[in-house]
């Protein structure tokens, strides 16, 4: 009787136990350690940044009954089940939307690329499936875009939104081209194709002319510049290209003088060719069905330096912005490398007198600060000191950059007039009252030669200049009178009265030995004037010249005077330069030195930057000095921009005009 008790209670408990077991099924769970990288990795990769479907949008599918793997050949039937479908929220169901039309866009696009031909519509429509309902859940899913702040899927769709944007506007864009060749204004248009209506316009750009390119920030990167400066938000970020204003003369100095393109052909400045963009779409509709029933919308495109935030279904929202792309790509094809070397040799291609570039759109609220680029050099010199102070937000919001282009073989003291009258034209067609806070308190900063050319700019010269150039001749009164009545508006003018603070940077302000001797004079030899510029001066040769003095022989043409060239007023002996070393800067002017040695263990005095002494970039009287172990380009360090940048923001607040908070850094 116990052996059939104890058989019938081992029975039970093995049914019991098979019962559990059936009750469990397969699916028993079991733990696994993941590494913190693996797990933000899958937390935050998609199908932009791996080619594959989100974990959200994954676990929403598997919600419906649906294997997100079977998703990626049948995108068509998942976007279709997912819309359909209950289980999920509204807020889920349409992040998942979005990213499953991304999917199919980005399929097509691949489709298209095989088949060697331009985006098809299947693409278009989808990548404006992908922005709607993006734009869906970002402001009509019942929570705002502040209140899913933190959230990493917000994020995701916000660069589904972006990215769609980005491909929708390029289509646009080129239809806008079309318009325009056809006699319309480029600048809005109207598309009715596939069901949809699509409004464009481009005026809060300010463009002057039909663009051009217009290329994704996102699609460029740049070799030669240290930083990319961004700002996240939502948009596309672009850079519309316009067509470059030609700045040189293309026929060589041997060619007839009718044959040329007159001076007055060359323009006086011009915005950068290049500008960023931000683009965004706007749906039509008050409610979430109005916003998926229909298909109208439009494209709005922006300044980003000039617009920050901007207002969507009642929502302030951040405006992407690229600050770097357009700049880059400017001087990635403006091929000033070549051409400031043409220009120092007097060869075809080059130029012949100053431009003035705005790195930005002129704005009259922003103060100016100037750039005055070296001998043989550009404004490319300037690349990643502009780019730093542009991606310096405070100084974005309070300066605006501008840089002057010039030829770099004429006279020091012709290209002072040159630029200064070239710089003051340039105010004046903006802001011809002369009121306007970019009209005031300037900041020059200038490299090299550049650096001599804002001192005498910032000068009083009296006669100092002009005795200077006469020292040496014998002239008579009346030849003198003249040669001074010509020189007058060169060598005596009052001082730039509209600039707050200058910054000399590696500047011989008292000359160079290197210029009067090894390659300095070989190279000095080899700079030639254009005819623009030697026949402009030829009556003052003339003047010059000692009428009793014998016109034939070798050696008598030796003694004739010429027009020096940069090279000459860089020696330290040139009369000029002695001069404009001892010229006072007006009075009250704060000014800055960055000057760069090349040997830390040679004492200061004696030390140089390879070109330039210590003893010639030295100015007595200079709110800092900033001494930097670098070569004379000092001005493509780190530590030359910080220092600039240092020097910026202390003006800011010397005039109240910091930002609540916020302290200029340190030296």
């Amino acid at each position: 009787m116990s052996k059939h008790l104890g058989a019938h209670r081992l029975m039970r408990l093995l049914l019991v136990t098979v019962l559990l077991g059936m009750g469990s099924g397969c699916a028993m769970v079991k733990m696994r350690t993941v590494a913190t990288p693996d797990f933000t990795a899958a937390k935050r990769s998609d199908v932009l940044s791996s080619g594959k479907l989100g974990h959200a949008t994954q676990e929403a599918l598997q919600v419906i009954g649906i294997d997100p793997a079977t998703c990626v050949k049948q995108t068509a039937d998942c976007i279709s089940q997912m819309g359909q479908r209950p289980g999920v929220s509204n807020e889920v169901r349409l992040a998942a939307l979005a990213e499953l039309w991304t999917l199919s866009a980005l399929a097509q696009a691949e489709v298209d690329r095989k088949a060697g031909g331009a985006a098809s519509q299947i693409a278009g429509d989808a990548w404006l499936e992908t922005a709607r309902y993006a734009y869906a859940y970002l402001f009509f899913s019942g929570r705002t875009p502040s209140q899913r702040a933190l959230e990493d899927r917000q994020l995701q769709v916000r660069d589904y939104y972006n990215h769609a944007v980005e491909q929708v506007t390029s289509g646009l864009f080129e239809r806008a081209r079309e318009q325009a060749a056809a006699g319309g204004s480029g600048t809005g248009i109207h598309v009715a194709e596939q069901g949809w209506k699509i409004t464009a316009r481009y005026d809060a750009l300010g463009l002057q002319s039909v663009p051009r390119s217009m290329m994704a920030a996102s699609s460029i990167s740049f070799a030669g510049l240290r930083s990319t400066y961004r700002r996240d938000g939502f948009g596309a970020e672009l850079v519309v290209v316009m067509e470059p204003q030609r700045l040189t003369v293309p026929l060589a100095d041997t060619e007839p003088e009718e044959r040329r393109s007159p001076a007055s052909n060359v323009p006086l400045f011009s915005e950068m060719p290049a500008v960023n963009a931000t683009a965004v779409l706007r749906f039509a509709g008050n409610s979430l069905e109005q916003i998926l029933a229909s298909r109208e919308l439009s494209l709005e495109v922006y300044a980003p330096e000039r617009t920050q935030t901007i207002s969507m279904e009642g929502n302030t929202v951040p405006l992407a912005a690229n600050f770097t792309a357009a700049y880059g790509l400017w001087l990635a094809d403006a091929g000033f490398a070549t051409e400031s070397l043409r220009t120092l040799f007097g060869r075809s291609e080059g130029i012949t007198q100053p431009h003035i570039y705005l790195m930005q759109p002129y704005d009259p609220d922003k103060r100016i600060i100037f750039l005055l680029h070296g001998l043989a050099s550009s404004p490319e010199a300037w690349v990643n000191l502009v780019n730093e102070v542009t991606g310096d937000k405070v100084l974005r919001d309070k300066y605006q950059v501008w840089s002057v282009y010039y030829p770099t073989n004429a006279p020091v003291g012709l290209n002072r007039y040159t630029i200064s009258r070239a710089l003051n034209r340039t105010l004046a067609h903006f802001d011809p009252q002369g009121t306007a806070p970019a009209s005031q308190d300037m900041v020059f900063v200038g490299h090299s030669m550049g650096g001599i050319l804002a001192r005498l700019m910032l000068s009083t010269p009296g006669d100092s200049l002009m005795e200077s150039v006469l020292a040496g001749f014998a002239l008579d009164d009346q030849r003198r009178e003249r040669v001074q009545r010509r020189l007058g508006p060169i060598l005596r003018y009052q001082p730039q009265a509209n600039v707050s603070r200058a910054i000399f940077i590696a500047s011989p302000h008292q000359g160079t030995d290197i210029a009067n001797r090894g390659l300095g004079n070989f190279i000095g030899k080899l700079v030639r004037l254009p005819l623009t510029i030697l026949g402009g001066f030829a009556d003052v040769v003339q003047l010059l010249a000692d009428p009793t003095a014998a016109s034939e022989g070798e050696g008598d043409d030796k003694q004739k005077p010429r027009v020096p060239n940069s090279i000459d007023n860089l020696k330290a002996t040139d009369p000029f330069i002695r001069a404009a070393a001892g010229l006072p800067l007006r009075s009250g002017l704060p000014y800055h030195s960055i000057i760069a040695r090349r040997d830390p263990a040679v004492a200061l005095e004696q030390s140089d930057d390879g070109l330039v002494p210590y003893w010639s970039a030295h100015l007595s009287g200079a709110q800092s000095e900033k001494v930097i172990t670098a070569w004379h380009s000092v001005q493509e360090t780190p530590e030359a921009v910080l220092e600039v940048r240092r020097i910026l923001h202390e003006e800011l607040a010397e005039d109240g005009d910091l930002p609540q908070g916020l302290q200029p850094a340190t030296p």
